[in-house]
C-alpha cells in the first residue's frame, strides 16, 4: 500500500546514465509537484530533516530574504510549487521519499547563486543543480551519485542545455550540502571557476543522449 500522501499513479522514472554497483539500492526519482507536496514536506520535516531552510537559501529575494523562519521559509517554497515553478526531484525507495536533490532553471534562484555566464548561453538554458539531501540511515550506499545523475537526466528532459553545479573541496567547513567535487568530476562535469572563496562552478554539457551503435564482428 502505498505511504499516505504518495501518489498512486504509475512511477515515471528519472533513469541514471549508468548501471549501479549490483546490490546497492536504486533510488526512484520524481519531480516535485502540487501531488508530490505532501512528501516534500515530511522529507524536509522529519528528525535530521532540511526543514530549517527549506531549500530557500539560494531562492529568497525581497521580502522573502528578510522573513528568514522556517514558517516563512516554507510557505515559500510551497508558494512555488503552487506555481508550477521547478524545484526539484525527490528520490525514493519503494514509496518512501529518502533523498532531495535541488534542480531547476538557474534564473528562478537569486542572483548570489554565481555561476558563468557564457556567451552560447539561452535564456533558461542553464539549470543549475544546488542542494543535495539524504537521510542518515540511506548514506553511503552511492545515492549521491544517483542523485546527480537524475538530474542530468532531468534537466535534459526539460530541455536544458547545461547544469551547472557548485560543490566544494572535501575539506571545506562550509557549503557542503551542495555536494564535493570529486561526485561531479567522476561524472564528467568540468570545472570553469570558483565562486566566492569556497565553492567551485562545475558544469555538464547537455545534450541528446547518445546511443552506442552496435559493430558487427568479423567473421
Amino acid at each position: 500500500m502505498p505511504a499516505r500522501g504518495t501518489s498512486r499513479r504509475p512511477a515515471v522514472r528519472e533513469r541514471a546514465a549508468t548501471r549501479h554497483p549490483q546490490g546497492e539500492q536504486t533510488l526512484t526519482f520524481h519531480a516535485v509537484d502540487e501531488e508530490r507536496w505532501v512528501d516534500f514536506a515530511r522529507l524536509f520535516e522529519r528528525r535530521g530533516g532540511p526543514g530549517y531552510c527549506w531549500c530557500m537559501v539560494w531562492r529568497a529575494q525581497g521580502a522573502e530574504a528578510r522573513q528568514a523562519g522556517r514558517v516563512e521559509r516554507k510557505a515559500a517554497m510551497r508558494k512555488r510549487v503552487k506555481q508550477g515553478t521547478p524545484i526539484g526531484l525527490l528520490g525514493y525507495l519503494g514509496d518512501e521519499p529518502v533523498a532531495w536533490c535541488s534542480i531547476a532553471p538557474r534564473d528562478t534562484y537569486r542572483k548570489g547563486l554565481g555561476g558563468l555566464d557564457a556567451p552560447e548561453d539561452t535564456p533558461g538554458g542553464v539549470w543549475s543543480q544546488t542542494c543535495l539531501f539524504i537521510v542518515r540511515e540511506a548514506r553511503g550506499q552511492g545515492m549521491t551519485r544517483q542523485l546527480i545523475e537524475a538530474a542530468i537526466a532531468h534537466a535534459r528532459k526539460q530541455g536544458a542545455k547545461v547544469l551547472e553545479a557548485y560543490p566544494v573541496d572535501p575539506e571545506s567547513p562550509s557549503y557542503r550540502f551542495m555536494g564535493f567535487v570529486g561526485s561531479y568530476e567522476a561524472l564528467g562535469f568540468q570545472a570553469v571557476g570558483r565562486e566566492g572563496s569556497r565553492r567551485h562552478v562545475y558544469r555538464y554539457a547537455l545534450g541528446p543522449k547518445r546511443r552506442t551503435r552496435k559493430v558487427a564482428s568479423p567473421p
